[in-house]
């Protein structure tokens, strides 16, 4: 037998649905047969599985653990890849291989490196480095989102029966090359709102971004932005074209760089859709210092060789949460959240004393 006793992590689930989450890999089918007969119960009583749960409820699972074990896809595989690469010491390392052990050695080094800007029952909220995946795209990868998980399971927020039930995870993405605040939630309850508050765009978010000349724009700006999936690459148009979406994006200009002819932006992202800033930027003919897709080879390189500039200048640096009342939203209502951004900024502008 395995009883769960309901926290704030799985309050406000539907019985059924909790039943699903932790027996992940059960079909409904068998969900509602173990119901009907009592093999699960809520509170030592039969209950058909639409009940909401409450803090302190007790949800008992009358099957033997080989039985649970079975229909349990474990949510923690791969949390973090620990294999180690195995080279025969009596062959010449490749360069391949000695590329992917320096690079899961960076990337081990930076599980210890979680940056918190902010932390309360319902959200953590982190500052992401250049080189690091919002989440995973492969298996093996590592990403700010296990990062997370492993710094809660470490504090003991969360264990491996809680995260059965729920995972916490980033709500909203960045590039891997862009630095800034990633939103994440430790309950169902945070979970929604933050995914409620980026889908009406009720919270602010802006970014900044380092573009080379004295740049002429400041204002808001509108265009349509078409995706191709097979290049991971969008265009902008000024007028809508089949398969695009409208964009909408609000630039200020912060300083200018006189000795390297660079300008720092504020960028603020009224819709948010795949490298929306990049490619507007770049199609107002001021492209991001390091941008490899959008940006000018030419420049790119220079700024490479004389200044060590290695990834895009652009970073996500601050959120405002709209004024609200009731639940998790007091701790968060009408804040305001900064990020430091990538050290590249430190070395064109005198960023603390600008943002």
């Amino acid at each position: 037998m395995k009883e769960i006793i309901i926290s704030k992590n799985e309050e406000g689930y539907k019985l059924r649905k909790l039943c699903m989450n932790y027996l992940n890999a059960a079909p409904a089918s068998f969900i509602h047969k173990m119901l009907r007969k009592k093999n699960i119960v809520l509170n030592d009583k039969k209950a058909d599985g639409n009940e909401v749960l409450k803090l302190g409820d007790s949800v008992k699972f009358y099957m033997r653990d080989e039985t649970i074990k079975e229909f349990q896809k474990n949510n923690l595989d791969n949390l973090f890849s620990t294999d180690i690469i195995k080279v025969d010491t009596d062959k010449k390392i490749s360069n391949k291989d000695k590329n992917n052990i320096d690079k899961k050695s960076k990337d081990e080094k930076n599980i210890n490196k979680l940056s918190i800007i902010y932390e309360d029952e319902d959200f953590i909220f982190c500052n992401k480095p250049v080189n690091l995946l919002s989440q995973k795209a492969k298996v093996d990868d590592i990403s700010i989102n296990e990062m997370i998980i492993k710094y809660l399971m470490d504090s003991g927020c969360v264990s491996e029966d809680s995260l059965q039930v729920f995972r916490p995870s980033v709500c909203n993405r960045l590039d891997r090359n862009t630095s800034g605040i990633i939103l994440a939630a430790k309950t169902p309850e945070g979970a929604r709102y933050l995914s409620e508050q980026i889908k009406n765009r009720t919270v602010k978010k802006y970014y900044l971004a380092i573009v080379y000349g004295k740049t002429n724009i400041d204002g808001y700006y509108k265009a349509y932005l078409s995706k191709d999936s097979k290049t991971n690459k969008v265009t902008i148009t000024k007028s809508e074209v089949s398969g695009s979406q409208k964009i909408e994006t609000s630039v200020k200009k912060l300083s200018y760089n006189k000795d390297l002819n660079v300008t720092l932006l504020s960028v603020e992202l009224i819709t948010g859709k795949s490298h929306q800033i990049r490619a507007h930027l770049a199609s107002l003919g001021f492209p991001i210092i390091g941008d490899i897709k959008y940006g000018s080879k030419k420049i790119n390189d220079i700024f490479r060789t004389k200044y060590k500039v290695n990834n895009q200048a652009l970073s996500a640096y601050k959120v405002i949460f709209p004024e609200g009342k009731g639940g998790n939203i007091k701790t968060i209502s009408g804040k305001e959240f900064i990020a430091k951004p990538d050290k590249v900024f430190y070395k064109m502008f005198e960023i603390d004393s600008i943002i």
